[in-house]
Order: C-alpha cells, then sequence, then structure tokens
C-alpha cells in the first residue's frame, strides 16, 4: 500500500554558464522525466520541479571576462538551457531561475529563519583581499603556484593540473586573477551551518533508515559521515547572489551551495503559489531528488541538515543519482568543448530527439561510469529502434492495410501460441514497473523493447503473409493481436520517447490511454479506421556518423593547438635551493589502481632503507600498474608526506609528457642499487 499521496520530483539545477549537454541529459533529466511521465501516466498526484543556477563565482568569473554583467550571462544560457528541455520533451511543471524576485525572497526568508532561530554559528577568519578591485577574494579569484606539482596556474581550491584539493592559502606566488596584484589578508566574518550538529540524526536517517538508496550514493553519504561532519560557511563576500538579510552584511551574498537548493522550493511556490506547501510540507508527500553523483552529498546531507534546521520541511525519501557520461573515452568538458551540446544535436539530428533519449537511457551511467560513442549511437538506431520497433509497427499496419483495408480486424478462434502471447504482455508490464519503481530505467526500457521483440517473435513465428491465400481467418487474428501489442506499445514508450509515442497514436489513430491500460489487449476495436502508416525512426548511415567523430577530432586537435606552449624555462635558482631536493631510485614492489580515483596509482617503494607509499597521478598512462612491479623509478624523497584519499603519500615519482600528453615515468637506463642519489 503506497503511503504517499503526492509526489514532488526535482532534478539539479544545471549551471547557467554554459549550454546543457548529453552529460546532464543522461545523468538526471532522462531519468527524472521518465519517472514523472510514468507517475501521470498512473494518475499519480505529481509536480516536476527545474530550473537554472544563477550565482556563484563562475558566473562572475565568465561575464567579466565577456565584459558584460552577470545577468547577461544567465540570461543567456537560462534561455538556451531552457529551450533545450522544451525540445528534447523534459515535461518539467516549472522551469525557472535562482536570479527571480521569488526566489531571492524564499532564500532571504529561509536564512532569516535560521539566523533568528540560532542554527548558524559565526566565525571570523583571514582571507585575501585585492586592495586595487577593492574586495574580498573567492577561492576562484586567486591564482598561484601549486605546491604539489609547480602548475603556476593553479586556483585557490584547485590545481586542475595534478588534480589536487587546494585552500588559497597553500599556492605560493598568490595573485589576484581580477587586478593582478599580490592579495594582502583581512579579517571577514562568515555564517556557517554546524552539520556535526546532525551527524547522529544522519546515523539513524541515512545509515539505519535509507539502506535501499544506491550504492553509489549510500556509499558516499556514509564516508562522509564517518570522517565527521564539519561547519560549512553559507555566506560569502561577493556582489553576486542573494543578498544576507541581516544588518552588518553588507557585500555578503548566500554562498551558492546553499542559494540553489532552496530553488526548489521558490520554483514550486512560483508554479503554485497558494498550494505550494503540501508538496513541502506534508509527511504524505514522496520527494525525490535526480541529481548526478557530483551533489550527492548535497542532497543527502547539506540539504537535509537544512530542511532539519528549520523545521518544517519534509525530507527527501530517495535520492537516485547517477554517475557520470563519457564521451569517446573522454571526459565531458565544458570548457575544452568536448561535448555534444542538445542545441546542436537538434540542428544536425533534426526529429530524432527520442533516438538520444533511447540511446543515453539504454547507456545510461546508473551504476558506473559509461561511455557514450557515434558508433554505438548508430548501433542502437539502427538494430534495436530501426530493426525491433519500427520494423514491427511497420510490418503490421503495412500488412493491415493490405489485407483489410486498413481496419481492425477481428480476433477469431485462437491457439495456444496466440494465448501465450497474449499472456506475456502484463508480465512484461509488471516487470516494466518493478523496474521503474526502483530507479532502474535501463532495466525498464529494456523490458519495454521486450514488448515489441514479442511482436517481432510472434509475427515471424506465424507468418500472415504466406497463410493469406488460404486461411484469411488466421490471417485476421494474427494482425488482430499484433495491433493490440502496437497500441500497448504507445502507453509503455511514452514515458521513454514521448514523441515517438505521439507519431505511434496518430498511425493507430487512437488517444494516449493512461498506464492502467497497459497488459489489455482490446485496446483497438474490431473495425477501427487506422491512420496512414509511417517509419517510426530512419536508418543513420556511416557518414552521418563519421562527420560526428571527425567534428570532435577537430575539436581535440584545437584544444592541443591551443594549450601547447613551448616548455618556458623557470627562474633561476641558487645550487643551494636544488640540493635540498632528494631524488633517489626505487624499486616498485607493488603498484595498484587507487579506490575511487581515474587518475591516482598506489606505488609500493623500496627505497634502500626500508619501503614507503608514494601516491601517483598517471593511472590513465599506465592501465595495467601490475606491469610496473620490478620495475625502477625517480622519486623525490623529501617530500613532506601528505595524506590524499586517506592515504599518506612518502614523496613524489617522477614523470614526463610525451609527445601526446602521456606520462612517462624517468627511471634509469640500468638497474642500479635502491636508495641510490640522483643528481
Amino acid at each position: 500500500m503506497n503511503k504517499y499521496k503526492r509526489y514532488l520530483v526535482t532534478s539539479a539545477l544545471p549551471y547557467a554558464n554554459g549550454p546543457v549537454h548529453i552529460g546532464h541529459l543522461a545523468g538526471v533529466y532522462v531519468p527524472a522525466d521518465v519517472y514523472v511521465r510514468y507517475l501521470r501516466s498512473k494518475g499519480e498526484d505529481v509536480i516536476f520541479i527545474g530550473g537554472s543556477d544563477e550565482h556563484g563565482v563562475p558566473i562572475t568569473i565568465k561575464a567579466r571576462k565577456e565584459g558584460v554583467t552577470p545577468q547577461d550571462i544567465v540570461d543567456k544560457y537560462h534561455t538556451i538551457i531552457k529551450k533545450s528541455f522544451e525540445d528534447f520533451g523534459i515535461s518539467f511543471d516549472v522551469y525557472s531561475r535562482t536570479s527571480s524576485k521569488i526566489h531571492h525572497k524564499t532564500a532571504a526568508d529561509f536564512f532569516r529563519k535560521l539566523y533568528d532561530n540560532g542554527k548558524f554559528i559565526e566565525k571570523t577568519s583571514e582571507q585575501y583581499y585585492d586592495e586595487e578591485a577593492q574586495q574580498f577574494l573567492a577561492d576562484r579569484y586567486i591564482v598561484g603556484t601549486c605546491p604539489h606539482c609547480g602548475n603556476e596556474g593553479a586556483y585557490g581550491d584547485q590545481c586542475e593540473k595534478c588534480g589536487s584539493t587546494l585552500s588559497p592559502m597553500e599556492l605560493k606566488n598568490p595573485q589576484s586573477a581580477i587586478s593582478g596584484s599580490k592579495p594582502t589578508l583581512r579579517e571577514t566574518s562568515h555564517w556557517y551551518l554546524p552539520l556535526n550538529d546532525y551527524e547522529s540524526f544522519f546515523k539513524e536517517w541515512i545509515l539505519e533508515n535509507h539502506k535501499d538508496w544506491k550504492t553509489n550514493v549510500y556509499g558516499q553519504c556514509k564516508s562522509w559521515i564517518d570522517l565527521g561532519l564539519q561547519p560549512r560557511a553559507v555566506s560569502r563576500d561577493l556582489d553576486w547572489g542573494v543578498p544576507i538579510p541581516v544588518d552588518g552584511a553588507k557585500g555578503k551574498v548566500l554562498y551558492v551551495w546553499f542559494d540553489a537548493p532552496i530553488g526548489y522550493i521558490s520554483n514550486t511556490i512560483e508554479l503554485l503559489p497558494e498550494n505550494w506547501e503540501k508538496y513541502w510540507k506534508d509527511e504524505e508527500t514522496k520527494l525525490v531528488h535526480f541529481i548526478g553523483k557530483d551533489n550527492i552529498v548535497f542532497h543527502c546531507i547539506v540539504f537535509p541538515a537544512m530542511l532539519k534546521a528549520h523545521g518544517e520541511y519534509i525530507l527527501p525519501d530517495n535520492v537516485p543519482a547517477n554517475e557520470f557520461l563519457n564521451l569517446e573515452g573522454d571526459k565531458l568538458s565544458t570548457s575544452r568543448n568536448w561535448a555534444v551540446w542538445l542545441h546542436e544535436y537538434l540542428e544536425e539530428f533534426k526529429d530524432k530527439q527520442d533516438v538520444l533519449r533511447y540511446v543515453l537511457c539504454a547507456n545510461a551511467p546508473e551504476t558506473k561510469d559509461n561511455d557514450f560513442t557515434w558508433k554505438d549511437f548508430q548501433t542502437r538506431n539502427n538494430s534495436e529502434l530501426v530493426a525491433i520497433l519500427g520494423n514491427f509497427v511497420n510490418r503490421v499496419l503495412v500488412l493491415t492495410e493490405k489485407y483489410f483495408d486498413n481496419k481492425v480486424p477481428e480476433r477469431n478462434a485462437t491457439t495456444d501460441y496466440d494465448n501465450e502471447t497474449i499472456a506475456e504482455i502484463p508480465k512484461i508490464k509488471q516487470q516494466i514497473e518493478e523496474s521503474l519503481d526502483a530507479y532502474r530505467f535501463r532495466e525498464a526500457l529494456k523490458e519495454t523493447m521486450n514488448l515489441a521483440r514479442l511482436g517481432n517473435k510472434y509475427l515471424a513465428d506465424t507468418e500472415p503473409w504466406k497463410i493469406a491465400k488460404t486461411d484469411m481467418a488466421r490471417v485476421s487474428t494474427i494482425l488482430e493481436i499484433s495491433l493490440q501489442i502496437c497500441a500497448n506499445l504507445t502507453i509503455a514508450i511514452e514515458p521513454f520517447m514521448p514523441f515517438t509515442a505521439q507519431k505511434l497514436l496518430k498511425m493507430l489513430n487512437m488517444p494516449q490511454l493512461k498506464w492502467n491500460s497497459l497488459g489489455k489487449t482490446d485496446l483497438l476495436k474490431t473495425g477501427d479506421t487506422l491512420g496512414k502508416a509511417e517509419l517510426l525512426f530512419d536508418k543513420i548511415e556511416d557518414d552521418i556518423i563519421n562527420q560526428q567523430v571527425q567534428k570532435l577530432l577537430d575539436t581535440k586537435k584545437t584544444n592541443e593547438l591551443n594549450n601547447y606552449k613551448p616548455n618556458a624555462i623557470k627562474p633561476n635558482i641558487l645550487f643551494d635551493d636544488f640540493a635540498k631536493t632528494d631524488i633517489r631510485v626505487g624499486t616498485v614492489l607493488d603498484c595498484k589502481k587507487v579506490p575511487k580515483s581515474d587518475k591516482l596509482l598506489q606505488f609500493k617503494i623500496n627505497d634502500g632503507a626500508g619501503e614507503r607509499t608514494i601516491l601517483s597521478g598517471i593511472a590513465q598512462s599506465y592501465p595495467s600498474p601490475e606491469e610496473l612491479i620490478g620495475t625502477q623509478v625517480c622519486f623525490i624523497a623529501n617530500f613532506e608526506p601528505r595524506k590524499i584519499l586517506g592515504t599518506m603519500s612518502e614523496g613524489m615519482i617522477l614523470s614526463a609528457e610525451d609527445a601526446n600528453g602521456k606520462l612517462i615515468l624517468i627511471r634509469p637506463i640500468n638497474q642500479v642499487k635502491e636508495g641510490v642519489s640522483v643528481g
């Protein structure tokens, strides 16, 4: 018995500093839309909330680079993103934005409620300040030299070369990205949400009561909770965002992580100004967040802590987060233009929204990162959509027009095989439902296609075209049952391929039926006139796919040209400075990939005096790390040990980049004694 009277479904707010690509669609918006369309078809009370996330430092950086205002940036990309979703049939009940007046008021009121109830702590700390620009610098506005790899273009929060997470204070030679001047340290005060106060709550609510959550979601939450939660700043010094609504907070706005999820609430208020509270404050509402894995902590720990602190809101029942989708073996990247942009796809594959929806769902990164390739896209279209679904529907309609003047024929006496085929339809319905209710959308789509496979097999086994000259009564029965399968398909495919469902409904000349009709075999009546038969899908030829592959190759070549810089010699140093570096040779005793990291390898080295562990970011260049066992490498022996992903790394392995960007280990030509110095 379902304890819920209604559903509130949200999808992650895409960041409005660029268009949306297939990774967004596969990770969040297609599964969310499938789920919502399924619930609507069942007649459930459900609202689907979306919107653009429009605050934060990346917006201001982009605006400064382009010489426009942050509002100009978000206006541009909010429009592009919203249209892309509409074009792909992502059926939001509302798609709004966090720069709206309603959102600013809702977010400010939310903060004020927590502030007035003493839910925040205030802390003063030193932060970098740009004297020329006369403003505090967010982490991304500070650049300098990475203390780990020497990259001179590292940001205050991360080095994008070696992947290290940084704080601005760790950077060497910090500079303001705004003025280029050296920043000074000034005291500033901010409000923090003490997540540590909610640890016992999360241990019960998540670790005990939500063991049914997806493994990747539960595991990430458990890791955070086990490590101990820390207070998190809810404000920052910036001039773009929701102003902090308290005295003495001039120049401070809500931190975007605090501001953005409140967008779900403000967008609901915009949709239902009189009735929004029953969706957010009634325990009979089921709240489900659809997100990518990079947002798990915010939606499972941070936002629930905010809601818990407020005291009036329900908490999410489930957060079915997906992993990431890669493109042709490489990570999707907005900055490198390594993506398939939705608005460009529609220009190049006109009226093929459902092909992409199908492929992204069939290959969804539900349990691990998956790869989108144009060859797989072509294969799934041609071998599945055209050859299975499209072929079945086309054969049935063409034969009905040929033998029965395009009218639904009569079902006569049925055979055991007919009855067995008919009995399979409600079984498939049950399998689809079980998969959708468990957020297993790939599995649900496969079961949906099994309905078309059932129809194809039935036609192939009964061969009505062969018996048409001798037994038209039998042909009549076969085609009537086949048409009922087609009618069932209009219901089953609608959540996944809504445009195709409408096309098929027109061909069958029937209205859209609700989910409770799925499984029945009297959806079309004898004598009903059918519409005109058309191809549901077109075959995609090699030259079309080759064009898309070449487009990506051109992008990669452009990136290489743009990123190529002759190796500039760094400033001279004193010999005494170099002498401080202790470079030695060691033998690799063991080498393996670091769990939960695509970049890191864990080396166990015989350094001549014993064993030491060193982590190195070269995993992508050495996919079979066990092959390095027994070889010798050069390493810096006197680096300050530091903990990375829970493991203490005691040095740095030396490597160099070849012409193709692959990292090559630096090692002696001949075997030498472990621990010998290099210099």
